[in-house]
C-alpha cells in the first residue's frame, strides 16, 4: 500500500461585476515547508463570483491530482477558501439550491474519492495567492489574453504560511454563539479567574462564573486622581485594556434602500417581483443618506444588493463619496413568491393557511416557490463572511433590504428566527455591525432615521 501524500490546496475565483469578467486562482502547497508546488488560473469570461470560486477548486483539485498522479486513494488533499458556500456545501453541510453550481459541486466531487478532501474556510487574508493569481487571470483577459504562468508573480507578493488547520471553529464568523464564548475565555484568561464581572450561565452548560462582556471602568470619585481607587498593586483590571487586541473590526453599515412606490402601502416587495425603482421620496432619502455618510467621512467600501432601488440608494451615496459599487448577490431580498405585491391582509385573505405556517417556522416559504427565512439566512451568512474577509479592519456601507439587515443584526446577537418580527426597519435607516478579528460581533446601531429629519 502506498504512502498517504498530502497537500494543501488554496482557491479563489472572483468576478468585476458579478456577474461580470471573471478569472480563478489555485495553488497547490506542500504542507510541511509552505512552499507552492503547483499553480493554476484562467480567465472565464463572464461568469459570477460563485462560479469563478467553484471553478478555482476544481482546477486546483486537478493540479493536486495530476501533481501524484500515482497516489491513487493515498492522496490527501485539504482544501482552504475564503469561500463560506463553497467550503460548506462540499462539505455537504449546506445544500446546493442554484441549478449553475450543482454541476461545478459535482465535477469538483469527482476530481478525488470525496474522503481524500477536507474542507476548510479561511480569512481572505489568509488567501492572497490564490486571490492573486484570481486577479492575474481576470487582468489578462481585459487585455485579451489568457494568464500565463511565467509571468506571475502571485508567489512573490504571497506572505509566508503557517498551512497547520487551526483548531475547528463552532458557527460561521460573525454569530454570537462562537464569537462571544471565546472572547469571554480570552478576556477570562488575560484577566485571571479572580476577575468576575458578571456570573451568566452558558445555555445547557452548568453556572460556571465567567465574564459576560467587558465595561468601562468606574469613574472616580470627585477629587480622585484617575484610577487610584481600585488600581492598586495587584488588583485585576477590568474593561478592556486587559483584552488580546483585536485590531479594527470590519464594520458593517446597512443601510436599506429608499422607498418605493410599493413602501408606504407595506406591499411584499422582494426579488421575486418587479424590481421597482425609487421614488421621488426614496431619491430625497437616498440623497440625505449620501449627504450624511459624506459629511462623516468613514465609509471606504460600498457593496449593494442587486435589486434597482438598492443599485439607486448606492449610486447616490457612491457618488457623493467618489466610490465604486460592488454588487453581492446574496444582499438581495427574500424572494416572497406568490406574495409579491400583495399587502399582508391580502395574503391573510387569499393564503391564511400558508401564511400562518410562514410565521409560525423560519423552514416554511411563501406560496408558490419562494425562500424561506432559513434559506435567507443561509444565504446572507456567507455574503457576510465574504465581505468581512474581503474588507477586514475597513468600514464598508451595505445597501440592502429588510430582511437581510434583521437577518444580520439577529445573528450578530445570536437571536431566534422570530426575533425578524420584532424589529422595525424604515426605509432609508441605518444599522450598524461590527465584526472582529476572533469572530465576535457587536451591534452598534439600529434603525437610525436621524439623517432623515
Amino acid at each position: 500500500m502506498s504512502a498517504a501524500r498530502q497537500v494543501v490546496v488554496e482557491a479563489d475565483g472572483g468576478s468585476r461585476g458579478n456577474p461580470g469578467p471573471a478569472g480563478y486562482g489555485a495553488v497547490v502547497i506542500d504542507p510541511a515547508t509552505g512552499e507552492p508546488l503547483a499553480e493554476a488560473a484562467e480567465y472565464i469570461g463572464v461568469a459570477t463570483n460563485n462560479v469563478a470560486e467553484y471553478r478555482g477548486l476544481i482546477a486546483g483539485l486537478t493540479a493536486a491530482k495530476a501533481l501524484f498522479p500515482d497516489a491513487g486513494d493515498a492522496l490527501r488533499v485539504h482544501v482552504r477558501m475564503d469561500s463560506k458556500l463553497v467550503v460548506e456545501q462540499m462539505s455537504g453541510r449546506w445544500k446546493i439550491k442554484h441549478p449553475d453550481m450543482k454541476p461545478l459541486a459535482a465535477r469538483a466531487a469527482a476530481v478525488l474519492p470525496p474522503s481524500s478532501v477536507t474542507y476548510e474556510w479561511i480569512p481572505r487574508a489568509q488567501n492572497k495567492h490564490a486571490d492573486r493569481l484570481a486577479n492575474e487571470a481576470m487582468d489578462a483577459g481585459r487585455d485579451g489574453r489568457q494568464w500565463e504562468a511565467s509571468a506571475s508573480t502571485a508567489a512573490l507578493d504571497a506572505p509566508a504560511r503557517t498551512v497547520t488547520a487551526p483548531p475547528p471553529v463552532q458557527g460561521p464568523p460573525g454569530d454570537q454563539a462562537a464569537g462571544a464564548a471565546k472572547a469571554r475565555a480570552a478576556l477570562a484568561a488575560a484577566r485571571g479567574a479572580a476577575d468576575t464581572l458578571f456570573p451568566v450561565p452558558e445555555p445547557g452548560v452548568p453556572d460556571t462564573t465567567v465574564p459576560a462582556a467587558p465595561i468601562a471602568p468606574a469613574a472616580p470619585a470627585p477629587g480622585q486622581p484617575a484610577g487610584s481607587a481600585s488600581q492598586k498593586a495587584g488588583a485585576p483590571q477590568t474593561g478592556w485594556g486587559s483584552a488580546p487586541d483585536l485590531g479594527a473590526p470590519a464594520t458593517l453599515v446597512l443601510l436599506r434602500h429608499g422607498e418605493t412606490a410599493l413602501t408606504p402601502e407595506k406591499r411584499f416587495s422582494g426579488s421575486g417581483g418587479t424590481d421597482p425603482e425609487l421614488s421621488a421620496t426614496g431619491r430625497g432619502q437616498a440623497g440625505r443618506a449620501a449627504e450624511h455618510f459624506a459629511a462623516l467621512g468613514t465609509v471606504q467600501e460600498i457593496v449593494s444588493s442587486p435589486l434597482r432601488r438598492c443599485r439607486e440608494t448606492a449610486a447616490a451615496v457612491a457618488g457623493r463619496l467618489g466610490l465604486d459599487v460592488r454588487i453581492d448577490e446574496g444582499l438581495r431580498e427574500t424572494d416572497f413568491g406568490a406574495w409579491e405585491g400583495l399587502t399582508f391582509g391580502e395574503v391573510r385573505e387569499r393564503y391564511a393557511d400558508d401564511l400562518t405556517a410562514w410565521l409560525a417556522s423560519p423552514d416554511t416559504a411563501p406560496t408558490g416557490g419562494g425562500e424561506s427565512f432559513a434559506e435567507v439566512a443561509e444565504r446572507v451568512a456567507a455574503a457576510r463572511d465574504r465581505i468581512v474577509a474581503r474588507y477586514a479592519g475597513r468600514t464598508v456601507l451595505l445597501v440592502t433590504h429588510v430582511t437581510p439587515i434583521k437577518t444580520l443584526v439577529r445573528l450578530a446577537l445570536g437571536a431566534p428566527p422570530e426575533a425578524l418580527f420584532r424589529m422595525e426597519l424604515s426605509a432609508a435607516s441605518i444599522s450598524t455591525v461590527a465584526y472582529y478579528a476572533d469572530g465576535n460581533a457587536s451591534v452598534r446601531l439600529l434603525n437610525d432615521t436621524s439623517h432623515l429629519r
